[in-house]
């Protein structure tokens, strides 16, 4: 029977779209549902403020009356702007092992794009950088994460015969937590902090948190502001990303560094992994989603995912990234945390893969940005 593409319209065909994943991995056990609420606020464009600089259409594959893939098409005008580029992106773009409904899905979206006179189509990439991003190439028998994406290996096959080829890579690390620091470190720290004045900042207030946090998005905008697939963080989008994590945040795993000044130089967070509780609860707040969540977030958890690590430009090579594991590690291991998980690094960010030299890892992930002429 043929492929029918639906576009989603309605809030009901939006929700489908959102769900599809759930059904498709069912299976599964390395996948994690991404939150629903949280899709369904992304792709909502009174909800996201991503939208005043985005535009997207997204598409449902029907076989047999059967739901058996979805994509989003999404057009980044900052993006295009920024990078000075004439392209249209992809995300959220799954499908059953079929290649007439890979194709059909994809297509849809390559004649969106040249409709607006665009010339190429990247992804899987979403919004802004705070998005997910990166297709799974290697790692499919590895737990996933809260925050990235998990796919079937016979994905690449499809990207392949679509004639998309590799743009670029990102790498993800687990970090085996030691049972003590290297006293390196607290050297290392303090005499860096002393030479130059800064200081360290913890939180135990979330007030004082949240107004450090929109100085600290400033600075993680300018810091990541030339890595690949960037766009510039709107005073909106900052806003909207430090309303959904000040909230939630475990006070144990954040800090900043701050000049002589009291201006903010570096800022890290460490976010308690919610993926085993999303996985529990079908990426689902309720009946007992919410319970769950707040149990990893604040109850015993043996590993931590790092949500930012930052650091000003101008003082990345002063030893800063140093000075924040020394403030934070001691937590970690006083709470009895095993395992922290990196997220994906692009493979060009060296300074950020150099963080972990002196740490017992293994580079169990790894994901791709594709790109095609079009």
């Amino acid at each position: 029977m043929s492929i029918k593409i639906k576009e989603v319209i309605s809030k009901k065909d939006l929700k489908k779209w959102i769900e599809f994943p759930n059904s498709l991995y069912r299976d599964n056990e390395y996948y994690v549902p991404f939150l629903a609420s949280d899709e369904m606020e992304t792709f909502s464009p009174d909800k996201n403020p991503a939208y005043a600089f985005c535009e997207t259409k997204l598409f449902l594959a029907y076989k047999d009356d059967k739901i058996v893939g979805r994509i989003a098409g999404l057009i980044n005008h900052a993006y295009n702007k920024k990078w000075d580029k004439n392209a249209i992106r992809f995300t959220r773009f799954d499908f059953i092992d079929d290649y007439e409904v890979s194709k059909a899905l994809f297509q849809k979206v390559v004649d969106w794009g040249k409709e607006n006179g665009l010339t190429e189509i990247m992804g899987p990439i979403g919004f802004t950088d705070m998005d997910h991003e990166g297709m799974l190439i290697e790692g499919f028998h590895e737990f996933n994460l809260s925050i990235t994406f998990y796919n079937h290996p016979y994905y690449i096959d499809h990207m392949e015969r679509l004639g998309l080829n590799k743009d670029i890579d990102w790498f993800e690390y687990r970090i085996n937590v030691p049972e003590s620091l290297d006293p390196r470190f607290a050297r290392i720290s303090n005499r860096i902090c002393e030479k130059n004045g800064y200081s360290v900042v913890t939180y135990n207030n979330r007030k004082v948190l949240y107004n450090d946090a929109l100085e600290a998005f400033k600075i993680i905008d300018v810091a990541f502001s030339k890595l690949y697939g960037t766009v510039p963080l709107t005073p909106e989008v900052i806003k909207h990303a430090i309303d959904g994590y000040v909230p939630v945040v475990n006070l144990d795993y954040v800090c900043s560094i701050k000049d002589k000044d009291g201006n903010i130089i570096g800022f890290g967070v460490l976010v308690p992994s919610i993926a085993k509780a999303l996985k529990k609860s079908d990426g689902k707040m309720l009946p007992f989603g919410v319970f769950r969540l707040l149990k990893a977030l604040n109850g015993k958890n043996d590993t931590l995912e790092m949500f930012f690590v930052a650091v000003k430009p101008e003082y990345q090579s002063l030893g800063l990234p140093a000075i924040l594991i020394n403030t934070l590690a001691p937590k970690i291991i006083e709470n009895g945390v095993k395992y922290c998980e990196t997220g994906p690094m692009l493979e060009t960010n060296t300074a950020i893969h150099s963080m972990w030299r002196h740490f017992e890892k293994r580079q169990h992930r790894r994901r791709r940005c594709y790109i095609k002429k079009i």
